[in-house]
């Protein structure tokens, strides 16, 4: 097993200055609101400067809660997967430290972590928002919604464990066209329906968290929705950016 999953977007995605990117987090987290802390969430995996505020209002759900280790799913991008898998390292690193990896029992997938962005982007938030925490990164390959939510009631844990998943929404739609289908995405979520890889590239672990989260009885909450047409990108051809929270009754 190799000792660290090194950074893969770090000085692209988000600064490789470890003072830059603290600033920057601290900075997205302040200006969102507080809330409770819930058991899930879903937040988006851009670089920061266009997803950057979504995110924070997820993640500023979560600050100083206490969560000890999270669970972390996000799509696979770059390499064909089937099913889920770990990245074989022992920790993940970003410029602010070294995450601890939890062993647990599930395939190793190198080549599915080596350059994905999806779970990387996460981790700072997680790092300034938590301070400490164990991660269980999982990228998600070709999986049903039933063989997803098994692995996460395997990993469900207790008020402890936070879940988050990593997704996008629409991409390269018109910003009417985007919010028109970002709006749809929302309420299927809000439903704890099911959807398309149209409707968000993480669709593939969103609808392994939308089925458990229904036979578990939780309740999705909306916390934000817009797209890159809103923060920092022209709005003739945007990417869609949603943050929820998922709470136990």
């Amino acid at each position: 097993m190799q000792t660290v999953r090194a950074p893969a977007v770090a000085g692209s995605f988000y600064p490789a200055d470890p003072s830059q990117l603290r600033e920057t987090v601290a900075r997205l987290l302040a200006s969102a609101a507080y809330g409770t802390p819930p058991k899930a969430l879903i937040a988006p995996h851009a670089g920061y400067v266009y997803s950057g505020p979504v995110a924070a209002s997820a993640f500023r759900r979560v600050e100083d809660a206490p969560i000890s280790r999270v669970v972390l799913l996000g799509p696979s991008h770059f390499a064909p997967l089937r099913g889920l898998a770990l990245p074989g390292a022992a920790a993940m690193r970003t410029p602010l430290g070294d995450v601890p990896i939890e062993e647990v029992s599930l395939p190793h997938d190198r080549r599915a972590h080596a350059e994905e962005h999806s779970l990387e982007v996460e981790l700072p938030f997680l790092q300034v928002a938590l301070r400490s925490f164990t991660v269980v990164p999982l990228a998600v390959g070709d999986a049903s919604p039933d063989e997803v939510a098994g692995v996460l009631e395997q990993l469900w844990g207790g008020a402890e464990t936070l879940i988050v998943v990593s997704s996008d929404l629409s991409h390269y739609l018109s910003y009417a066209e985007a919010q028109r289908a970002d709006a749809a995405t929302a309420k299927e979520i809000l439903a704890l329906g099911r959807l398309t890889p149209d409707d968000a590239c993480g669709a593939v672990p969103l609808n392994g968290l939308l089925l458990a989260s229904k036979r578990r009885g939780l309740r999705p909450e909306l916390i934000d929705l817009r797209n890159s047409g809103d923060t920092a990108g022209d709005k003739r051809r945007v990417v869609g950016y949603g943050a929820f929270a998922f709470y136990e009754k």
